[in-house]
């Protein structure tokens, strides 16, 4: 009662199933011939066992047989499109199991060859970069195919005017197996004033080496990866704005204003120099202004018969303690904060005792362009909040100042999320933001 299967037909010995060749995603057959050798009817199971068991079947998958008889039954293999299934020799096995005497189970062996197929993932983050003169990309490259495959980077560009370079520069991957690569893209000159321009490239995965393409990978065309590098001016047009609106009130200064203060500081200094009139009484021999009712005794600050200073004559300037807190001197102070990635840091000025700090400027530089938040605070006002990735250099202005009192402070507080490359070309170590605020500090009212 032994069964026995041949791939010849029915009466062959041996229990042989022909080689297969099969490709991932597609569909292949083979067969086996059942042979009942006993002097019962008998009904076999047929199960597939071994690396190919999940993706392929017995069709029938039970066969019942008279003795001297045979039938044939057919293997089909289907595995998926997958990096799981490998290329190269695969062995698969026919469990065939009587029932009536399942000690004579038999296990026919036989070899399925798994053909290469070959699929490159790719994807590049962030489709657009903004910078000075370079900017920094990951591609993230995944092997989908069954076989290990070294991946190679084409770049293009229109006018060839930027640079490129990959960090790997050819990474090899097996199967199912992913990788990032960074890619630095670098211009030649810089753009010093001007709109910003833009650059856009592409990049082009492949496999590199010998290999020669199939006619279905042939027939597949594999798009480039579309990507823009912005490259930003030095100068932005907001300063060019402001430098073209300072050289007009300069030449408003010295045509216009200039002139007419000079003329009226020249009529006033001979107005003073004059003589006045003397009156009839006063042709006594005596000097003018110099007896009682002169102009001595009517000058500010002058003396008066006992000697002493006239009161409400002296008078105290705005900046003086105890004055009435008007205009006082100009003061512009400078807040520095270092800070490493993830950290937050404060810094502060504190308006000394006895002053009234009224800011009228403040500019703000991130020149390494970092990433992350600055907040800041005038004594308990919160002022502004800003995103550091949106500026390099940023100003305010205020026609009414914003007065601080005494013993509060002006406060930035900055969160680095990600150091900056600053001009140099190398990426910072850490985070650099500087404030400068500018105003008038005046005494407080006594």
């Amino acid at each position: 009662m032994t069964p026995s299967a041949s791939s010849s037909g029915a009466g062959a010995p041996g229990l042989d199933i022909p080689v297969a060749t099969v490709a991932p995603g597609g569909a292949a057959t083979t067969s086996l011939t059942v042979r009942n050798d006993s002097d019962i009817v008998e009904a076999y199971n047929l199960e597939v066992v071994g690396d190919c068991a999940p993706w392929a079947t017995v069709e029938p998958p039970r066969v019942s047989l008279y003795p001297g008889t045979s039938e044939t039954v057919t293997i089909r293999l289907e595995p998926p499109r997958s990096p799981e299934i490998r290329a190269g020799e695969v062995p698969l096995g026919v469990r065939v199991l009587p029932t009536e005497h399942p000690e004579s189970v038999r296990v026919p062996e036989t070899t399925v060859h798994i053909e290469e197929f070959h699929e490159l993932q790719t994807e590049i983050a962030p489709h657009r970069r903004r910078g000075w003169l370079r900017g920094r990309y990951q591609l993230a490259v995944r092997n989908q195919g069954n076989t290990p495959v070294q991946v190679g980077f084409t770049p293009g560009q229109a006018g060839e005017e930027l640079g490129f370079a990959f960090t790997p520069a050819e990474p090899k991957l097996e199967p199912g197996e992913s990788v990032e690569v960074g890619l630095r893209v670098r211009t030649g000159k810089p753009v010093w004033f001007g709109a910003q321009v833009v650059w856009p490239f592409t990049v082009d995965t492949r496999e590199s080496g010998d290999r020669e393409e199939t006619p279905q990978e042939a027939s597949t065309v594999r798009a480039p990866l579309d990507a823009e590098f912005v490259q930003i001016p030095i100068f932005p047009k907001w300063l060019l704005a402001l430098l073209a609106a300072l050289l007009a009130l300069l030449l408003a200064w010295f045509a216009l204003v200039r002139p007419a203060v000079r003329s009226a500081a020249k009529e006033a200094a001979t107005e003073t120099v004059q003589k006045r009139p003397v009156p009839d009484g006063e042709q006594g021999g005596k000097d003018p202004g110099t007896g009682p009712g002169g102009s001595d005794d009517a000058k500010p600050g002058g003396k008066g018969p006992g000697g002493k200073e006239e009161e409400g004559q002296s008078g105290s300037g705005p900046d003086t303690p105890g004055s009435a807190g008007g205009d006082g001197p100009q003061s512009s102070e400078t807040i520095d904060v270092k800070s490493s990635g993830g950290e937050t840091k404060t810094g502060t000025y504190r308006v000394p005792k006895g002053r009234v700090f009224g800011v009228t400027d403040i500019v703000v530089a991130n020149f390494q362009g970092d990433e992350g938040v600055m907040t800041i605070t005038f004594g308990d006002r919160k002022i502004t909040t800003i995103a550091l990735e949106t500026f390099r250099n940023q100003d305010y202005h205020w026609v009414t100042p914003i007065k601080i009192s005494e013993n509060d402070t002006v406060t930035i507080e900055v969160t680095c999320e990600k150091p900056g490359t600053p001009a140099t070309g190398r990426r910072a170590q850490g985070c650099h933001e500087v404030l400068n605020v500018s105003g008038v500090l005046s005494h407080t009212k006594q």
